[in-house]
């Protein structure tokens, strides 16, 4: 005869029985309904989100082609045209902020946590990069404003590459902060017990090991910057045609081609949005699809990083 399957025993003071009644009563029940509500309210806050990336891609791609990327904007009542002087815009001016921003944030990282942890000035930093985290972005546009446009007297990609400087600092410096203190301290001491010099253990050990983590916070401030409007209207202004001055080369050549006012997607897409021809909004719709693209692939690429650091 085949043997009858038998359940297992229940471990010592345990009883089965009270264990699946348990599971029917009204604490469970709650738990179990909160559970269904937390998950109904995900999804109600992520309907807006995918509704417009869905209008973003239908009309975005509408037009999207290789001319939408090369072509300069078109005229108005004109067929056709793109924004590929925008596209290098942003390109130069997001290039121009990263040169600014990094030096100085890591630089400041390095200080408040290596060389003057507990001075005044690092406390001082510190205080100063968290208020700059919540600084509204039309501010770092009147500050470059003043500081850049007004003693040049020209609405440039320098000026708008200073405004957001001004909105990356502190998310490198706070980053790039965090991830010096997350290096083990027996590498410091390994370093100074061989006779590094503190330059050189920061320099050998300390920024080599921390670089992920902080290209994650370059990578999160970079994705920040590309998509600012206001700082743009007061330093970088728009225009219709490329920044160099000869042809066919469209990047900037000299210093002359950078001082003068730049196109970049964020204000092309404020211009358009609002123009009564189809064309034109057409076209801010293709633009706003390609800086969702650019943000996005800076987003994912911080985001490996991460884990990459993680690791």
């Amino acid at each position: 005869m085949a043997a009858t399957p038998t359940q297992p025993a229940a471990p010592a003071g345990i009883d089965l029985e009270s264990l699946q009644r348990s599971l029917r009563r009204p604490r469970t029940l709650f738990s179990y309904v909160m559970s269904v509500l937390t998950g109904a309210a995900t999804l109600a806050a992520l309907f807006p989100l995918f509704s417009v990336l869905y209008m973003l891609v239908v009309r975005g791609t509408a037009t999207l082609s290789l001319g939408s990327l090369r072509d300069l904007p078109p005229a108005a009542m004109t067929a056709g045209g793109g924004f590929g002087n925008a596209i290098v815009g942003t390109f130069v001016i997001v290039a121009i902020a990263t040169l600014v921003s990094v030096p100085l944030g890591v630089l400041a990282a390095i200080y408040i946590t290596e060389f003057g942890p507990d001075t005044k000035t690092a406390s001082a930093v510190r205080f100063a990069a968290k208020v700059l985290t919540g600084l509204p972005s039309i501010l770092a546009g009147v500050f470059a404003f003043a500081v850049v446009v007004v003693v040049t007297g020209e609405f440039s990609a320098p000026a708008g590459g200073v405004a957001l400087a001004l909105l990356m600092l502190p998310t490198v410096l706070l980053t790039a902060e965090e991830a010096i203190k997350r290096v083990p301290s027996r590498m410091r001491e390994a370093a100074i017990g061989m006779g590094a010099t503190p330059t050189q253990v920061v320099t050998k050990v300390i920024v080599p090991t921390a670089a992920p983590a902080m290209l994650t916070g370059v990578m999160l401030a970079v994705a920040r910057a590309a998509g600012e409007t206001a700082p743009l209207l007061f330093t970088a202004l728009f225009s219709n045609f490329w920044m160099s001055r000869t042809t066919p080369n469209f990047l900037p050549k000299t210093i002359g081609d950078l001082m003068k006012p730049t196109a970049s997607l964020a204000v092309m897409i404020y211009n358009f949005s609002g123009s009564p021809f189809e064309n034109q909004i057409a076209l801010a719709w293709t633009a706003a699809l390609v800086l969702v693209v650019i943000v996005l692939v800076f987003n994912v690429v911080g985001q490996a990083l991460a884990g990459r650091s993680a690791d």
